[in-house]
């Protein structure tokens, strides 16, 4: 389950002048990503504001829905507009001694299309090929059809959903506005729903979010400390000096490769992927509402403790705090269950540290229960599939590929007694969550059936049990007895979607995917880096290629060199193509060896084409740099 943290987010027009002191790191920092123009605002940036809207649209006409994606595309938010204001409002933040900086306010759109949407936006189906098992299945089948598998069934099923069921109004697109004011984001609700109806695109659901109040902010319904686990991503996110495979600054919080979260770059197991071309930049979408029964939970847990206490299996002086944390795996103030076992420790002195979690000296889960819901969606270092192995499964290069970037909020009032209706235990309350990934069969999918939803994830016997949580109703294993808890949180509702790059957003408004040259030119757009470990970029009399002496070249079909930058054994080990149209040749160590000199073309193209031409093409056209290998 996920938060967002108040102050960062994506926005279109900044409510207050944007921050003129933040200069986005280049390349050569290391950091590339923080600035790409290409990349919406939300997913590596996070677009976490306190008050959100998801507006679920469906086209009744495809010539309409396509002017009004080229009048949206303006105000779609880029991560370099995102961390640049996110930096700025974090320094804000320190210089106020941790209070919101109230100057500093901003409203973020962003947009996600589901198979149905591209299709009719594209006139030509998006994905033609589609692999049994991949994630291109998955996206065209839709979480409805794919219910059973992920445990929505019985009161969870897709007949009781309110959006996305595949039965009622179908969802081609979700727009997604947040603010940190409601009443900034009142304003663009106004004109977001004004252009829909003058484009004939109609509404089909409206799911609203807010960041809880008072002593509850930062934390979801049951109360407990969300938004914290996130990864950090390679090329977004600084190193820790002492420990490079961490964030600078965030203990625990690891650094994964990028491609695990935007389509076309490197992955955590180095394969490519196999989706075409207008899918770089972009990501995966999935949305659920996760609607959560308060005083089930919390009933079930106090009535659970006292069978536990009866047969003497936990401590005379646990309480229902102390249970409740083991089945999440941290306690309400988010310090996590392996440090602080017997009591929490609602200081924030150390909240910086709050990721910072191992399992690796607990992997029979005595202290932190394998059930446990933060264990069961992110094993972390001490996963022993089978009690036999001797060895856990390594984060790099086994668990990192199943990372998802989550962006959820709440929804509804707090539970409350003695509050109005909206408090009462039958008002609508719940998470939306909302998650990221480059792909949804290896990630999400993965994640909610072969461990939420696993009763024998990890291996053991008797089994641990699923996810207490967020799981369907379950048996656990705990303290040596088999412990019922029956499910307390329903989907009402899912929907899988699409986050494309600026460039493939206009090229839906053009009403194609085709990425706007000849067929079978290959247009890359920045940031995009060939190292010599990568496939060749491809057409049929041209291959652009980083090859193992450092120098960029061309070759033609018969894999003989038309062009070369000239550099070989100038120790260059990636060639990157740069968001102010440059393309330069770095070492190990991040020096440039190699330019092409066009930088000043943000915007610009860099185009492998079918008669064996290599060329960058500004916004307005213009070529600027081109190899001269057509033949």
């Amino acid at each position: 389950m996920d938060l967002p943290r108040a102050g960062g987010g994506p926005f279109m027009t900044y409510v207050m002048e944007p921050p003129r002191t933040y200069d986005p790191p280049r390349a050569e920092t290391g950091l590339p990503l923080r600035g790409s123009r290409e990349i919406q605002g939300d997913i590596i940036a996070g677009a976490k504001k306190d008050h959100v809207q998801l507006v679920f649209l469906k086209f009744e006409n495809d010539r309409l829905a396509r002017i009004w994606l080229r009048r949206l595309r303006p105000r779609i938010a880029t991560t370099r507009q995102v961390a640049a204001f996110n930096a700025e409002f974090s320094r804000a933040r320190k210089q106020s001694g941790g209070d919101d900086p109230k100057a500093l306010n901003a409203v973020w759109r962003v947009v996600s299309f589901t198979y149905p949407g591209l299709k009719l936006l594209a006139g030509r189906d998006p994905f033609p090929s589609v692999p049994p098992g991949s994630t291109q299945e998955a996206f065209k089948q839709g979480p409805a059809a794919r219910a059973a598998m992920l445990g929505d069934t019985g009161q969870c099923a897709p007949e009781h959903w309110l959006f996305g069921n595949g039965t009622g109004q179908p969802v081609h697109a979700v727009l997604t506005v947040s603010a940190d004011r409601p009443q900034d984001l009142r304003v663009a609700l106004t004109e977001e729903r004004e252009e829909a109806v003058r484009h004939k695109v109609v509404i089909v659901f409206e799911q609203d979010g807010a960041t809880l109040e008072g002593t509850r902010r930062g934390k979801e319904h049951f109360g407990f400390k969300d938004g914290i686990s996130e990864p950090a991503i390679l090329g977004f996110d600084p190193p820790d000096p002492d420990r490079p495979e961490h964030k600078k600054g965030s203990p625990g919080t690891r650094i994964i490769p990028a491609g695990e979260i935007v389509i076309g770059y490197e992955r955590d197991d180095g394969r490519r992927t196999d989706l075409p071309d207008w899918a770089r930049n972009g990501s995966f979408q999935v949305v659920r509402r996760l609607a959560q029964d308060v005083p089930g939970w919390w009933a079930q847990v106090a009535a659970r403790l006292n069978d536990l206490k009866r047969a003497e299996a936990v401590p005379p002086e646990a309480t229902t705090e102390w249970l409740a944390a083991r089945l999440v795996g941290r306690w309400r103030s988010g310090t996590p269950v392996s440090k602080c076992p017997h009591a929490d420790t609602p200081s924030d002195a150390e909240a910086w540290s709050d990721n910072d979690i191992s399992y690796r000296a607990d992997p029979e889960g005595e202290i932190t229960p394998l059930f446990s819901h933060l264990r069961k969606t992110s094993p972390r270092d001490g996963l022993l599939l089978n009690p036999t192995d001797k060895e856990t499964v390594p984060e790099k290069g086994g668990l990192d590929g199943r990372r998802i970037m989550r962006r959820g909020i709440p929804y509804g009032q707090p539970f409350d007694p003695a509050g109005s209706a909206g408090n009462g235990p039958d008002a609508p309350r719940g998470l939306v969550f909302v998650c990221y990934q480059a792909d949804l069969v290896r990630q999400f999918e993965f994640i909610q059936k072969d461990w939420v939803e696993d009763p024998d994830f990890p291996m053991r016997s008797p089994d641990p049990g699923r996810d207490p949580l967020v799981g369907t109703a379950t048996d656990v294993s705990f303290q040596g007895r088999q412990v019922r808890f029956e499910q307390f949180v329903r989907t009402e509702g899912a929907v899988y979607a699409f986050s494309p790059s600026l460039s493939t957003i206009e090229l839906l408004a053009d009403g194609k995917l085709d990425g706007g040259g000849q067929d079978g030119d290959r247009i890359l757009t920045a940031p995009f880096t060939l190292r010599p470990t990568d496939e060749p970029v491809s057409t049929a009399k041209a291959k652009l290629v980083m090859r193992q002496d450092g120098d960029l070249a061309v070759l033609d079909e018969r894999d003989q060199v038309r062009w070369d930058s000239g550099v070989p054994g100038g120790g260059g080990v990636r060639a990157t193509f740069q968001e102010d149209g440059d393309i330069v040749i770095f070492t190990a160590g991040d020096r440039p060896v190699w330019k092409s000199r066009t930088t000043g073309n943000p915007h610009a193209k860099l185009i492998v084409l079918t008669d064996g031409n290599v060329m960058i093409r500004a916004a307005d056209g213009t070529v600027v740099w081109q190899t001269n290998t057509a033949h």
